[in-house]
């Protein structure tokens, strides 16, 4: 991304410098005909579902549960408060996967050493990305705030891992500057795994994310599903580099490759690397010809875990692309013009595939929505970080004008969401992504996508993503689905081009250059 990955930041300097070459990994692409797609036999709900579950029963794995084993979570207290009372339940196994943990979250670390302390059995694993988590390095930092978990408890029982993208190597990883290095790729994924439960979330772990800035979180009370995305999370750790306390580092730690690992080191050896990487990930990701067997019996909804991880696959077998792909091109058969869907994305750029799709569905009442400018999480900030607004403002008026070429204004409306502003007292930050489809003119979904992703070219090339496509036909979950969209747009108001106009809304000449140059070395937006 452009300067949204100016503040994500350096590696350490630990890791020594190799002259490779840049990898230039590519999602691979589907038909998005509509031809392609088969027609529900019939108009009703379950049947309309049944032509999203056939193409998605050849895309990724599925499992089948009830609805009541989805708890929506609908605030960041809400998610904090839960996701500490779960570390304190589990009995044997915490698994954490997240972009970084904030490096002054000590009452979170405090509540992993109690968990730890009272449960001998219990193990901690924590996967976090290497260039996010060393940022600030020798300073205090998301690696010196976990490696002494690992001294005081062992690394039989904690083990604190930290992906680093092959992609970023030899000369571009010595000269490109420590605050935008981060466009180079990341670890995104956000699973949050306690015993036989899962939170799936967009949500890192830091204070913000805890208090004021919006996100989405699904609690999943699955083994089975739980299990899935555990083995996900321990393949990228054997990817990865090992924290390891030393007492010896200004840092207070050092990242090793371990001669465990599954791979060669992704400085060292990229390609190999990757070659390796694609044999682990592969079988994960490939679809069942039957569901993944549960304990619970009725079942009425079904979950598809969906994950790009196109940096470490060739050829790429990566699934939440085609997924949602599939989707939409769905959507755009005439026999859904009764059904309507809401897009969400708090940093809005969507990967131009995704776009032409959202514009080509026949549904006719479907909305976006994004953050506003004094939602946006870099509001306000000094340096280059402070053009992203601006930047986003940019691209959300650039997707109005495809959809009044498209002559979809009265079928695709943009809302900005604000609640405050950042900065400010009471201001907060939107975060939210995802995707909510409502069949037949039903008001509530009966189809969502929830996850890491924010669907942008950078999602599609550069970073680990993962999440859950579901499809549901508990009226329960149903109705727990709209209460989280609608409960998005309670702070969300429409916005047209006159908007775009305004003085305010303009767009300087530094923000376009800054964009086309980040384009040209190779970063995303």
């Amino acid at each position: 991304m452009i300067v949204r990955s100016t503040i994500r930041c350096s590696a350490t300097r630990r890791l020594p410098v190799y002259r490779m070459r840049l990898l230039q990994a590519k999602p691979r692409r589907y038909s998005t005909s509509a031809s392609s797609v088969t027609a529900p036999p019939s108009s009703s709900p379950a049947s309309m579902l049944g032509a999203f579950t056939n193409e998605l029963d050849k895309i990724a794995p599925k499992f089948e549960v009830q609805g009541s084993q989805i708890h929506v979570l609908r605030t960041p207290s809400e998610f904090y408060e839960t996701l500490k009372s779960k570390i304190l339940g589990a009995e044997k196994r915490i698994f954490l996967s997240t972009l970084y943990i904030g490096k002054t979250e000590h009452e979170l670390i405090a509540t992993l050493q109690q968990a730890l302390r009272a449960k001998p059995k219990l193990k901690l694993s924590i996967l976090t990305d290497a260039l996010r988590g060393t940022r600030e390095s020798p300073d205090p930092s998301c690696a010196s705030l976990l490696a002494p978990l690992v001294s005081e408890f062992g690394a039989d029982r904690v083990e604190i891992r930290m992906y680093h993208t092959p992609n970023l190597t030899g000369l571009r990883k010595k000269y490109i500057p420590k605050r935008i290095n981060e466009g180079w790729g990341l670890q995104h994924m956000k699973l949050y795994g306690m015993d036989d439960e899962i939170i799936i979330s967009g949500a890192n772990l830091s204070s913000d994310y805890f208090t004021n800035r919006q996100d989405r979180y699904h609690v999943f009370s699955s083994k089975e599903i739980t299990d899935y995305f555990s083995k996900l999370h321990h393949a990228v750790s054997n990817l990865s580099f090992l924290v390891t306390p030393s007492a010896q580092e200004p840092a207070g730690f050092t990242l090793e490759w371990p001669t465990s690992n599954l791979a060669p080191s992704p400085l060292t050896s990229p390609t190999a690397y990757i070659t390796a990487s694609t044999t682990l990930l592969t079988p994960l990701l490939r679809p069942t010809s039957t569901p993944h067997s549960t304990a619970v019996s009725n079942t009425n909804t079904t979950i598809y875990p969906i994950s790009q991880l196109t940096p470490l696959l060739s050829p790429d077998t990566s699934t939440e692309l085609p997924s949602l792909t599939r989707i939409l091109t769905t959507l755009s058969h005439p026999s859904y013009a009764s059904s309507s869907w809401t897009f969400t994305a708090g940093y809005f750029n969507p990967d131009p595939s995704l776009t032409a799709l959202l514009l080509s569905t026949s549904s006719r009442t479907n909305t976006v929505i994004t953050a506003s400018p004094y939602a946006n999480g870099f509001y306000g900030s000094k340096g280059v970080s402070g053009l992203l607004p601006a930047a986003y403002t940019l691209l959300s008026r650039r997707f109005l004008e495809r959809v009044h070429a498209s002559s979809r204004d009265h079928d695709i409306v943009l809302k900005e969401w604000r609640r405050g502003t950042v900065g400010e007292k009471e201001g907060w930050t939107y975060h939210a992504k995802g995707l909510w489809v409502s069949v037949n003119g039903e008001e509530n979904p009966s189809l969502s996508v929830v996850g890491s992703s924010n669907y942008t070219k950078r999602s599609y090339g550069l970073d680990l993503e993962t999440g859950v496509v579901i499809v549901t036909g508990d009226e329960g979950l149903k109705n727990r689905l709209r209460e989280e969209r609608d409960g998005l747009q309670e702070f969300a108001g429409v916005v047209g081009m006159d908007d775009f106009l305004k003085v305010e809304r303009r767009v300087s000449w530094r923000v376009r250059v800054a964009m086309w140059i980040v384009g040209m070395v190779g970063g995303a937006l």
